[in-house]
């Protein structure tokens, strides 16, 4: 009986703490975009040599993670969160870019898409542009990237936890072209296909 008690104790404990990590980081479930889509899993932390460029948040060890395999739905203006990321080799976009295996200079009018947006909801959006709106701004921009919502904390991902479900990371391009101080880290956007 001690032990059951114990057990669902720390079960408890778990999902809390899987709470208190969501609500800390980058918005999750349905994050303003309507619909609902929840963790599918979780992910055990493992920290790594992670490059702290761009505000980069980096893993920690024994630390549970959420996983997402949907997004919120699309639409005409679907709310997202804006995160900025280098798409160039050797800075904190960690390998070659998903759709093409290429990188790009941080001039480039760039993207990457919670893998829900990029693949997972039926709709192939590697190669297409999109557009981001923020700050009174719209901007094209090529979709080349997956912002991975299932996997990370690997050499791979730079040692960084699964994005949130509802992400656009966006070039220094990008941020530049809608008026955006980088140092912000991220922002409250639309996108829609083009």
């Amino acid at each position: 009986m001690a032990s059951t008690k114990l057990l669902a104790a720390l079960v408890l404990l778990q999902v809390l703490s899987l709470h208190a990590h969501a609500a800390k980081h980058k918005p999750h479930p349905g994050a303003g975009g309507g619909g609902t889509c929840r963790a599918s899993g979780v992910l055990q932390g493992k920290a790594g040599k992670c490059k702290k460029i761009n505000g980069s948040d980096c893993c920690v060890a024994g630390h549970r993670y959420p996983q997402f395999r949907c997004s919120p739905p699309v639409s005409a203006r679907t709310p997202a969160t804006l995160t900025l990321n280098s798409f160039e080799k050797g800075k904190d976009g960690g390998g070659a870019t998903f759709c093409d295996h290429r990188f790009y200079k941080d001039s480039a009018m760039v993207v990457a898409l919670s893998s829900g947006w990029l693949r997972l909801d039926g709709t192939r959006r590697c190669g297409k542009m999109v557009r981001v709106t923020a700050n009174g701004r719209s901007v094209l921009a090529k979709v080349v990237d997956e912002c991975d919502s299932v996997a990370g904390c690997d050499e791979e991902h730079n040692f960084e936890p699964p994005c949130a479900n509802n992400v656009v990371d966006g070039s220094p391009a990008v941020w530049k072209a809608l008026g955006l101080k980088e140092s912000l880290g991220e922002v409250k956007v639309t996108w829609s296909d083009v």
